[in-house]
């Protein structure tokens, strides 16, 4: 695997930070989870639950390693900086201080381990007048300008259904981050503090919105290219209740569906603005509400044009495509999500841990004995 040999210690709590460290660890790396003696992470607890464990902790934190720390008590710190000796990455998604306040600041562990790469996760970053504001994914859409272009034009800001500054400036953008630290390490560099801010990444993601405002484009809700202001790109009723998707931004691909939906007389109003643009949005409008979404995959089959069904979630698996990548798997605790990116190698090695479930294993390799175990364990450290 890429990763193997890579030790990664990660001290987030819910969505983030654990995507972030899911996605390294189905590259190889050992990650261990340090929770919280007494709770744990609080995604264990929040349901749905299969066998007193949250589904949405278990989808999150596979091929993972859990050590129950309590990082408050000298002793937790303690054993906390002998595992920094032997890592390369440490994850924590607490507030700017919080480590610092624990001991565990990056002066202390950069001292203690000059190749350790921290990467810290938060809302608004480690500096600045909302540094330690409290909020959530839809917070930092919300502030980052791309929640108020979610929406139909006229109409309110509409949430995401997917959380796209926690997984993407939380998640994958952080992974990249360590991924290129690592590689300067290797190269004979220190490691570094990576300080990574959700709303930053959800920001960055509106790099191509800002450049066509800068270019005199007008950008507002349910009025963008990509977002209901051309009848070539958006989503269309059928007759039975369902949708479909036109994506044919491409003049070849909008001439082949008007062509293929008997509306010839249409091909050259692609981007028909003002009424006549109302006009064509429609037209088509009524051309897909003539026949139900079975009959348009029926007669849109095979045509190279960008056009696709709106599935239903409980569709998804056995659609074809899906179903060839092998991209979804039924298991115990629900359906699985494989990795994005497919790697050679065995990237499933565990189940998400119960709590703790690895605490003597992972201390044991730092040289705690079973004598020792014992009495941390009734100190409350583990």
């Amino acid at each position: 695997m890429p990763l193997s040999g890579i030790r990664v210690l990660d001290l987030t709590r819910l969505l983030p930070g654990a995507f972030c460290t899911m996605l390294l660890a189905d590259m190889g790396a050992d990650v261990i989870k340090v929770e919280d003696p007494d709770r744990g992470d609080y995604m264990r607890w929040t349901p749905p639950m299969i066998d007193g464990q949250g589904v949405l902790f278990n989808a999150l934190n596979r091929n993972k390693r859990s050590l129950a720390l309590n990082l408050k008590a000298d002793h937790g710190r303690d054993l906390l900086l002998k595992l920094v000796d032997k890592a390369d990455v440490l994850v924590e998604g607490n507030r700017p201080g919080v480590m610092k306040r624990l001991g565990l600041g990056w002066d202390t562990l950069h001292a203690r381990n000059p190749r350790l790469v921290l990467c810290s996760i938060t809302g608004y970053g480690q500096d600045g007048p909302f540094a330690a504001r409290a909020g959530h994914d839809l917070n930092y859409m919300a502030t980052a300008g791309a929640l108020g272009l979610n929406g139909e034009q006229g109409g309110p800001p509409v949430p995401l259904s997917v959380q796209v500054a926690d997984i993407g400036g939380g998640g994958l953008q952080p992974a990249v981050a360590i991924l290129g630290a690592l590689i300067a390490v290797q190269r004979g560099a220190e490691g570094r503090w990576l300080d990574v801010s959700m709303t930053d990444g959800a920001v960055s993601w509106l790099s191509l919105v800002y450049a066509a405002r800068g270019g005199g484009e007008e950008v507002a809700r349910g009025d963008q290219r990509l977002a209901g202001r051309h009848a070539c790109y958006r989503v269309y009723a059928c007759k039975d209740g369902g949708f479909y998707s036109v994506g044919a931004l491409e003049p070849k691909f909008w001439a082949a569906l008007c062509i293929a939906v008997d509306r010839p007389d249409l091909v050259g109003l692609q981007f028909a603005e003002g009424e006549e643009g109302r006009r064509v949005h429609r037209d088509m409008e009524a051309v897909f509400a003539s026949r139900s979404r079975s009959e348009w995959e029926t007669k849109l089959a095979g045509l190279d044009a960008c056009c696709e069904p709106v599935l239903d979630l409980d569709e998804v698996a056995s659609h074809p495509q899906i179903a060839a990548r092998r991209l979804m798997e039924n298991r115990k605790s629900g359906v699985e999500v494989r990795p994005a990116v497919q790697v050679r190698g065995d990237w499933r090695r565990r189940d998400a841990p119960g709590l703790g479930e690895h605490t003597d294993e992972v201390l044991a390799e730092i040289g705690v004995d079973g004598k020792q175990l014992e009495e941390l364990k009734l100190q409350g450290v583990i």
